[in-house]
């Protein structure tokens, strides 16, 4: 990182850790996201921590060499989209076809990555025969598709989502033909075919919308709690996570993990994507990029989570549009392949800014928004620049811009007026100086509540206001900070630390 000053500084207050997003002008600006090939991937930082960090994928899109190279070298975990459901596999009674499922578990092979096996007893994408069978029936053709389906993936397959959206929302059963047939003891018997058939892959019960407490994942709990205390085989819970950004992120996701952990199960986050309406633009890209780096930071906060898994990694194969009409960029890659300012924020969470090569570096730009340099506020314009090949976690920075107080009160009023990434996200006051100078005896100090500023992106201007408390005159003639230009243009004079270090600038 190249600085033009290089010291400790210490740093006054801190800055609230609300995370609210990664900023979403990566690809709009100066540059785009750079990828991380120097840096580890993904699943690489994720191992750092003990951790595995993968990638849904589907047969159709296998061939597209570009999309594959990505999902082979960036990914240390797969799971097939749709070639090993019930309607692929066993698509007329008793007549068994794997080959779909085969090429994934080949790709995986061939990579070094392990499979998540996806899914043995699941309500829906079920061929018609399942449901038209005598309710006497159902169970042994469960059992039966369970043991042949678990015995042929048998030393391919890490991990099964042996019972996949087995509740409603508000927490009761869902109907399906096995529920009409068994009643709730389906996912008990499924879980115990799965395991005579697989006994070293870890068996899981998968859902959405159990993320967060609620009523839905208080269900889940009960339900694994039961299955341990009769002793059923059973190793973790999946939480698909498919979010989106109009709907808040979930309540208390970290303790909701825990809670699951404390039960000495695994918790893994299986199908995570976050949705909008579209067009994106940057509140809602920054709003994504918040999620995706939120759940990455519980996953990491509780030691049994075990990893995280997108629903595909690029927009350009994700099943939200078809899904969710009006709604998509969904994933970290765009329609192009690029990584989007979500893949920052995951790296950031991941601590991918602190992997050798060349780190994340900022500048600041300043214009004034004030034509005079004598009335009784000023209004400096501000703008951050990451120059560097890396995102950089944007509550780690902050930016002084010093002035002198003049006469009048000693109180000041701060104001942040318009930023393209949301003045609730902007942090500002004023404190003076530790060594008072001329022009210099106090700063305004500016932060960022949270969020990533990916490689070539700019905030964007924040536009900035401070006053004295009785509203007295200054004279930002020879303050330090102070400049006439009404144009953004590279500013020395205004501080940039990250973590506390001087990244760019001269104090006064």
């Amino acid at each position: 990182m190249s600085l033009v000053k290089r010291c400790r500084h210490s740093r006054t207050g801190g800055l609230p850790t609300l995370l609210v997003g990664a900023l979403a002008l990566a690809t709009t600006l100066t540059g785009a996201p750079a990828t991380a090939a120097t840096q580890g991937t993904l699943h690489e930082l994720a191992a750092a921590q003990g951790k595995y960090f993968g990638s849904a994928t589907d047969n159709p899109e296998l061939p597209d060499a570009a999309y594959a190279a990505t999902l082979g070298s960036e990914f240390g975990q797969i799971t097939p989209g749709n070639s090993m459901k019930w309607d692929t596999t066993e698509p007329v009674q008793g007549q068994f076809n794997f080959a779909k499922g085969d090429v994934i578990t080949d790709f995986a092979e061939q990579h070094g990555q392990t499979v998540r096996g996806h899914t043995l007893v699941w309500h829906s994408q079920l061929p018609g025969w399942v449901g038209s069978l005598p309710s006497a029936q159902v169970e042994a053709a469960m059992t039966n598709h369970i043991t042949e389906e678990a015995t042929h993936y048998r030393g391919a397959v890490s991990a099964w989502d042996v019972v996949n959206e087995p509740f409603n929302e508000d927490g009761t059963f869902r109907t399906s033909p096995f529920y009409t047939a068994m009643g709730s003891d389906y996912i008990a018997t499924a879980l115990r075919a799965a395991h005579a058939a697989d006994p070293d892959a870890k068996l899981y019960i998968n859902d959405y919308n159990i993320e967060g407490l609620g009523a839905k994942s208080d269900a889940m709990y009960a339900l694994v709690s039961e299955l341990l205390d009769e002793g059923v085989p059973l190793d973790g819970v999946g939480m698909q996570a498919h979010l989106a950004v109009q709907y808040g992120f979930p309540y208390q996701m970290q303790a909701n993990m825990q809670r699951f952990a404390d039960l000495g199960l695994d918790v893994a986050v299986t199908e995570l994507d976050v949705r909008m309406q579209l067009p994106a633009d940057a509140a809602k890209t920054a709003t994504q990029s918040s999620y995706y780096q939120q759940v990455t930071e519980a996953c990491l906060a509780v030691e049994r989570c075990v990893g995280i898994t997108v629903w595909d990694y690029t927009d350009k194969y994700s099943w939200v549009p078809s899904t969710f009409p009006g709604q998509g960029a969904a994933n970290l890659y765009d329609e192009n392949l690029l990584p989007k300012p979500a893949y920052s924020a995951v790296r950031t969470a991941l601590g991918g800014d602190d992997e050798g090569g060349e780190g994340g570096a900022l500048k600041a730009q300043y214009r004034s928004s004030d034509s005079s340099a004598g009335d009784n506020q000023i209004k400096p314009g501000l703008q951050l620049v990451n120059t560097g090949a890396t995102a950089v976690n944007l509550s780690d920075v902050t930016v002084r811009y010093w002035f002198s107080s003049d006469n009048g009160a000693s109180t000041y009023g701060t104001w942040c007026d318009w930023s393209p990434i949301g003045c609730s996200t902007v942090t500002h006051r004023v404190a003076a100086a530790s060594t008072p100078k001329a022009g210099a005896d106090h700063y305004l100090e500016v932060g960022f509540t949270g969020g990533s500023l990916a490689p070539g992106a700019s905030t964007g201007e924040i536009q900035l206001r401070l006053s004295k408390t009785d509203w007295s005159n200054f004279d930002e003639s020879d303050d330090y900070s102070h400049g006439s230009g009404t144009s953004y243009a590279d500013a020395p004079e205004i501080a940039v630390y990250a973590g506390g270090e001087l990244v760019w600038g001269i104090e006064p």
